[in-house]
């Protein structure tokens, strides 16, 4: 995946939360030279130009400083970001501007430690089996939802759906990590959750409000802009 565009800023596409087959997973854009984006403004209007559900601004790679886009909005805090630029850049932690969110590798997955409180307000609606996840259009925009049914409430098997309703072109988020942080919380207990197409989340409960999330991640090309 390569275009050439007129500044030259590159940026590595990864998808976040794969299958383990290496299918499905959230398109994700990480910018590793933040410079070349310097303001709020440069760096919406990138994100928005990509398209992806996010894009990753680094802004210092050592200290794993980063600064994290929607095509509309800038977020504090979002999941699946912050496990592709851990893994990208191969860092132990990453500083999103909600502060120090904590990494460790286990095998193929890469997992963080976050605080459900650092995600934004998503509304959370359970339905009654998967097959009616399955069944679910896109809603009309403006309240961000997280449909969700059990598959195997023993094993804490989850079938999810997200519709951030937002208007911004993402009718439908394929993995959501924010959201898997904040089901996590409300159920209390460490879940497998297969999102949109065929991504796989996993999440753990830990010790003084600390949500373990966790994802396999594969670099899908560059691009040139």
């Amino acid at each position: 995946m390569n275009t050439t565009g007129v500044t030259g800023t590159e940026i590595d596409v990864l998808r976040v939360f794969c299958a383990g087959d290496g299918r499905h997973g959230n398109a994700l854009g990480v910018v590793r030279d933040g410079r070349t984006h310097p303001d709020e403004a440069s760096r919406q209007a990138l994100a928005k130009e990509l398209g992806f559900s996010e894009t990753v601004f680094v802004d210092d790679p050592e200290r794993g400083i980063v600064d994290i886009y929607t095509p509309g909005v800038r977020l504090p805090f979002a999941g699946h970001p912050l496990v592709g630029a851990a893994w990208l850049l191969d860092l132990e932690v990453v500083r999103p501007s909600v502060g120090e969110v904590w990494v460790r590798g286990d095998g193929e997955f890469t997992w963080i430690e976050a605080r459900a409180e650092w995600a934004p307000p998503r509304t959370l609606r359970q339905y009654g089996s998967a097959a009616e996840v399955d069944a679910l259009g896109v809603p009309e925009p403006g309240e961000w939802v997280y449909a969700w049914a059990w598959e195997e409430e023993a094993a804490g098997r989850i079938r999810a759906r997200a519709f951030p309703g937002r208007g911004d072109g993402i009718d439908e988020d394929e993995a959501t990590g924010a959201a898997a942080l904040l089901l996590t919380e409300q159920l209390g207990r460490a879940l497998n959750i297969t999102q949109g197409r065929g991504s796989q989340l996993l999440t753990a409960p830990g010790p003084d409000g600390i949500v373990e999330l966790g994802g396999r991640v594969r670099l899908e090309g560059t691009l040139t802009r």
